[in-house]
């Protein structure tokens, strides 16, 4: 059976005192006892081995026996993706682009965005526990929402690509697999205008197909992760 594990960020030194919240469940809820071991990781890429040292209803200290470092996935992806106006969907699209591996999320606020702030300290928990359940030791990098315009002018990405529905020659996804550092833009409900896919464009942004069929937002950005992080 696998140790417990938990997060654990900014770990220094040999003795760690656990947050409170991962504290109390470690000591309250699966009532870990000093001498016992678990595992914690601090989200970039850090895999410690630790024990229990003391135990309290609110604090549990443990010391580090040992640490490696996990490389991170060899296909870095970038996922700009808008906001939806249902909540629980765009949770969706965070929880399993964790599983993924997915390197980076960037909630794009673009025209017809209709949803356009979420709760950050709550999305930021979704990554966290996906990142834990996938047994992974890398949390994805949450940008704070950005303007479509701000996000295409500004992006750093090797290779650049765009997914919308205008029915128009597209190429498809798989003529990009052969890039490790890739950005794709997703759009919201009522797609990208053509004024955005125009900027997009202009910014060296290449205009992608994922399948036959008309995708959800979320949807999309889940097949575009997996293709992109995951071919042959």
């Amino acid at each position: 059976m696998s140790l417990p594990y938990f997060f654990v960020p900014g770990i220094d030194g040999n003795l760690v005192d656990l947050p409170e919240e991962t504290a109390r469940h470690c000591v309250q809820v699966l009532r870990m006892r000093p001498g016992e071991q678990l595992s914690l990781t601090d989200g970039i890429g850090h895999l410690y081995d630790a024990t229990i040292r003391s135990a309290g209803k609110r604090h549990c200290t443990v010391s580090v026996d040992g640490v490696q470092m996990e490389e991170r996935v060899a296909r870095k992806v970038s996922i700009a993706i808008s906001p939806l106006k249902n909540a629980g969907r765009f949770e969706w699209f965070l929880e399993k682009a964790t599983e993924i591996g997915v390197v980076e999320i960037v909630p794009l606020i673009c025209q017809r965005t209709e949803r356009q702030h979420f709760k950050a300290e709550r999305a930021k928990s979704i990554l966290i526990s996906a990142m834990l359940q996938s047994k992974q030791s890398w949390l994805p990098v949450l940008k704070e929402p950005v303007a479509f315009e701000q996000a295409v002018a500004q992006s750093g990405w090797t290779q650049k690509l765009i997914a919308h529905c205008e029915d128009i020659q597209k190429t498809a996804l798989s003529h990009f697999y052969n890039s490790n550092d890739t950005q794709i833009l997703i759009g919201p409900e009522g797609d990208f205008t053509q004024t955005e896919i125009d900027a997009a464009r202009f910014y060296g942004y290449h205009e992608v197909s994922l399948g036959l069929t008309r995708l959800r937002t979320e949807t999309a950005g889940i097949v575009a992760a997996t293709l992109l992080i995951n071919h042959d």
